[in-house]
């Protein structure tokens, strides 16, 4: 277990995207999972900039979404896809057949969530997985109690998620929303994983992740067990840690 602690928000989208980065260099035909949210956008963003500056080759990269919004049209804003493509994709010039993601809509999301970790499966498995990590230590849309033998599928998702996607989308209370995620044991399978968190509103999740018990209770805390994990924290995010890193 590698703990980074970086000491200002500039440094620790720097280190970040730098891990996309030389994934990449190393192995340009690397498989990259990512994650949506106010934790990654800005690290998305640098990665496009220094691309934009000094182009490296990404043209047989394969990039792919962890988690994905359901029942919700994939031009919404706050789509996994949709933030993604903009943050990211578009500034990189990655061609639709390598940037792989979850639908938002479906006839069966079953065969879908399981279509998509095949097609994974296919181009090699995942060499880096870029993880946030909840407030109440989900991972992607993995809620506390998750399996940790879990698959790719669709779960609920909390009840303030779903009721701003419900607000921003005008979804009637029939419509089901949910988030379709690769399963913990997806995750657990990635070479190489990365969890990125920051801010003092997740310090409390953060000890609990790492020096608390492996339990369902806290999803995150199975990647205790990864043999190749990195940790990276703002000095916010790590302040209740016992050890300073």
């Amino acid at each position: 277990m590698k703990i980074t602690v970086a000491n200002s928000e500039r440094e620790f989208d720097c280190t970040a995207a730098w891990r996309i980065i030389g994934e990449i260099l190393n192995k340009p035909e690397s498989v990259i999972g990512l994650s949506t949210g106010r934790t990654t956008g800005n690290l998305h963003r640098l990665i496009g900039k220094i691309y934009s500056e000094y182009p490296f080759n990404v043209a047989s990269t394969t990039f792919f979404g962890l988690d994905e919004v359901t029942n919700v049209p994939r031009e919404y804003v706050g789509a996994c896809y949709t933030m993604l493509k903009t943050e990211l994709m578009d500034s990189l010039g990655i061609k639709e057949e390598n940037f792989l993601m979850l639908p938002t809509v479906s006839d069966d999301f079953d065969k879908a969530c399981k279509d998509f970790q095949q097609e994974i499966a296919n181009r090699g498995g995942i060499d880096l997985l870029i993880l946030g990590l909840g407030e109440n230590g989900h991972l992607g849309f993995n809620q506390p109690q998750s399996p940790f033998e879990g698959e790719a599928w669709v779960t609920k998702m909390n009840v303030e998620l779903e009721t701003r996607i419900r607000r921003e989308t005008n979804t009637p209370a029939d419509k089901e929303l949910g988030g379709a995620t690769l399963g913990i044991k997806n995750i657990m399978q990635a070479r190489k994983i990365v969890l990125v968190a920051k801010g003092a509103n997740k310090a409390d999740i953060v000890k609990e992740m790492l020096e608390g018990p492996v339990t369902t209770d806290i999803p995150a805390s199975i990647l205790q067990l990864h043999p190749n994990c990195e940790f990276l924290f703002d000095n916010a995010a790590a302040s209740k840690l016992s050890c300073s890193y």
